[in-house]
């Protein structure tokens, strides 16, 4: 049964006792439909908009030791891969997806912080219908479920971290707004969701 989280929640992303393996962050969204009847009759074609999924890896001292994101598709010898860019947002279902097989994650990783910004600079206005969801990826179930609705002025997202905690992998849904065409430019809030 997937948990729909919201800002701030933690769960437990253990299953009946038994360890997850194998999981992936999917990313979704439209283009917000432009306002009004006229907009809605004369306004075109919306925009396309270019959100980028990242995930950062950081170890027990809260350095940083690998990025996976559009530029970088693997990392930590294969165990995170980025399945690629998707520079529309059209579509059903995931448009982004990170998969991690968090058996291979060294002992030494402590946390994964997921992101997401506008490429282009379109704040999240432009945007309908987004979220990130967590997924068993060996069973195909839903595990948590983000969604990521506000809209704003802001660029980024720092989505959701994913911890281990007393021996077991957990999810923090953080949903922080900030400003960044790359997760480079949103440091800071993701340093301080370590």
């Amino acid at each position: 049964m997937s948990v729909s989280l919201s800002k701030g929640q933690k769960v437990s992303l253990s299953k009946d006792g038994a360890s997850l393996t194998r999981i992936y962050m999917g990313l979704g969204w439209d283009v917000a439909k432009k306002g009004g009847l006229l907009g809605g009759l004369f306004g075109g074609a919306p925009d396309n908009i270019d959100l980028d999924a990242s995930c950062l890896v950081f170890d027990e001292s809260g350095k940083l030791v690998a990025e996976i994101w559009f530029r970088q598709l693997k990392g930590m010898n294969g165990a995170i891969i980025h399945t690629g860019d998707n520079l529309t947002g059209a579509g059903d279902g995931d448009d982004e997806t990170i998969k991690v097989d968090l058996s291979k994650l060294p002992a030494s990783v402590r946390a994964l912080v997921f992101t997401v910004n506008s490429f282009r600079g379109q704040t999240f206005d432009k945007v309908a219908n987004a979220y990130c969801r967590v997924v068993d990826e060996v069973s195909g179930k839903e595990l948590a479920k983000f969604s990521l609705g506000e809209s704003g002025g802001h660029t980024g997202l720092v989505m959701a971290k994913i911890y281990r905690h007393n021996g077991e992998w957990k999810i923090h849904a953080i949903g922080e707004k900030t400003i960044g065409r790359t997760f480079h430019d949103m440091m800071p809030a993701i340093q301080a969701a370590l």
